[in-house]
């Protein structure tokens, strides 16, 4: 009788990638950021921060962490409703304009240059934490919301915004990716936008999740003028144009100009664009 053929290949055939480099590709996250001037792209986002303080719910007096703060939007959304906030980010210069912002408004916030998958605070040090389109962004998906659920206290609360897969800037990110490839291994930053997601990543710590789709209009003068604007200041367009040689800027240049155009609302005289997000509250068990 004949050997039984085998059904699987030996192990030494099977090619197992290494795991990703995470705190490699940090470091290059946090040059992305660096570069450019998001704060010139982020002012313009602050309708988000004070919509997201509402769905909080936020109260005078609570103790409120802004995580991967930027230049500030939901920090000054929650000083304004009289919280004690606490901002932290990996980008110096991003806090600078945050703490700029703040005292232009008379408003006490904390500023501190911190991991957001590492914070420096004790279990329970808050009532709320808030994260704009910022903690999407760490490359350890579950160490961040990790840390996020040991900040709040039990009954507390975690508010963040987030861009959906389906929206303008998950179609942004696509299109760059196909010219300058995301690192291999990493998860997407835009799975924070999607519900079944954030349930795996807080559900079993959650007395409740609720999320609700809201639009934000990107409005320029022209498809031309958003990509001189992004081009120059918002880290992942200004990092994607640089890598590129010319040629490879041309060609990106067209798609993204493509993209504009199929989105914009405005008819050929202007540029608005809606901008998908999902607006996230969670209850902390």
């Amino acid at each position: 009788m004949n050997a039984p053929t085998a059904l699987c290949p030996s192990s030494q055939s099977i090619a197992v990638p290494p795991p990703p480099d995470l705190e490699a590709i940090k470091l290059r996250q946090q040059a992305t950021w660096a570069s450019g001037d998001y704060g010139f792209i982020g002012t313009r986002l602050q309708i988000v921060g004070e919509l997201l303080a509402e769905a909080v719910d936020l109260r005078a007096g609570e103790r409120v962490i802004d995580v991967a703060a930027g230049n500030g939007n939901a920090t000054l959304a929650a000083a304004r409703r009289f919280a004690e906030v606490t901002a932290i980010d990996y980008v110096p210069h991003l806090l600078d304009q945050a703490a700029g912002r703040a005292r232009a408004d008379g408003l006490a916030v904390d500023f501190r240059v911190a991991d957001a998958e590492a914070l420096p605070f004790a279990d329970s040090s808050f009532d709320v934490a808030l994260s704009t389109f910022g903690v999407m962004f760490t490359p350890d998906h579950d160490r961040s919301a990790g840390e996020l659920l040991r900040m709040v206290r039990p009954g507390g609360r975690i508010g963040l915004a987030a861009w959906t897969p389906a929206g303008f800037i998950g179609e942004l990110f696509r299109v760059i990716g196909t010219h300058v490839p995301p690192p291999a291994g990493v998860r997407s930053p835009l799975r924070w936008g999607d519900e079944p997601y954030l349930v795996e990543l807080f559900g079993s710590h959650a007395a409740d999740i609720r999320c609700a789709r809201r639009s934000f209009n990107f409005r320029f003068r022209s498809p031309a003028h958003w990509i001189e604007v992004f081009r120059t200041y918002y880290g992942p367009t200004h990092k994607a144009f640089v890598a590129l040689d010319g040629d490879g800027q041309a060609r990106l240049h067209a798609d993204l100009l493509q993209l504009l155009e199929s989105r914009n609302t405005a008819g050929p005289d202007s540029l608005v664009i809606p901008g998908e997000y999902l607006e996230v509250v969670v209850m902390r068990q």
